[in-house]
């Protein structure tokens, strides 16, 4: 595998790939890699000829510097893994080979930007689209590969790529489950055994919306799934809501894509999760 820490290197090189008629595959990370990621970089392999993944604690995503500060570092670690999976290409910058000291950036993503994650979390989608529209600009892949358990970060994506007219094919993979049940997260070597324990009511009750779903009863759905997660110890729920998959407002009888999305604090550690009720599209 090689390394790079320059993007000056690394478009060098990919160039070369280009010129001698190769597709490239592209894996953004925050490191702290696990099997979920590890997943990414195995559908990458299937489409592409070479794989990038990137390593990069992006600063501007963070509106909390505590969060930022014990976002779990694990470069030599996650290497090893990458160098396991096949991954061809890390591409592992500073922060100063990435943003600018003038760096100025706003795009216009209306309304998702604000609703679930956008309302606790102030300002992470303008870091989330600045950092992959630069990091897509350097890279330049065919295809790009993330994960599902941050799907409203697919989404918003997805606007952007859309809105810049970036030619690059997203492609959303499974969300990868530890064998109880909970969904692998970066965040999760945070969690106490009593943590873990509680955290699996946030699948727990995904799967039980999924079983008893229907299409007229989302909202009746929704508040007793609130209650089955507000009844578990430890457990503070920021959200729990049924949407149309495509405006992240409540699903209605016209929604084509129906998702139910999840967060809440488990002891002192912030989850994600959610389930794809229906695709009819």
């Amino acid at each position: 595998m090689k390394v790079f820490t320059t993007k000056k290197d690394l478009q060098h090189y990919l160039q070369q790939c280009r010129n001698s008629g190769k597709t490239i595959g592209f894996v953004p990370t925050l490191g702290a890699l696990h099997a979920g990621h590890l997943s990414l970089i195995e559908q990458a392999r299937q489409k592409n000829d070479e794989i990038v993944c990137s390593i990069f604690v992006n600063p501007t995503q963070f509106n909390d510097p505590k969060d930022l500060e014990k976002y779990p570092r694990t470069i030599e670690a996650d290497t090893a893994l990458l160098e396991q999976a096949g991954c061809d290409i890390l591409f592992n910058p500073p922060v100063n080979e990435i943003y600018d000291d003038n760096e100025q950036w706003h795009l216009d993503i209306g309304e998702p930007e604000f609703l679930l994650e956008g309302k606790f979390r102030p300002g992470h989608y303008q870091g989330v689209t600045h950092v992959v529209y630069i990091l897509f600009d350097i890279v330049k892949p065919d295809f790009a590969f993330f994960g599902q358990k941050d799907y409203q970060q697919f989404m918003i994506i997805s606007h952007m790529v859309e809105q810049l007219h970036i030619p690059v094919k997203l492609v959303m993979c499974p969300i990868m489950r530890e064998p109880s049940g909970l969904a692998m997260s970066s965040r999760n070597v945070h969690l106490t055994a009593d943590d873990r324990k509680h955290a699996l009511i946030l699948s727990k009750t995904l799967n039980w919306v999924k079983d008893h779903f229907d299409r007229n009863k989302t909202g009746q759905l929704q508040n007793e799934a609130e209650q089955m997660i507000n009844a578990e110890k430890d457990v503070e729920l920021d959200y729990f809501e049924i949407v149309d998959g495509d405006t992240l407002h409540p699903a209605d009888e016209n929604s084509k894509k129906i998702v139910a999305l999840v967060a809440a604090k488990v002891g002192k550690t912030r989850l994600i999760d959610n389930v794809i009720l229906d695709h009819s599209s």
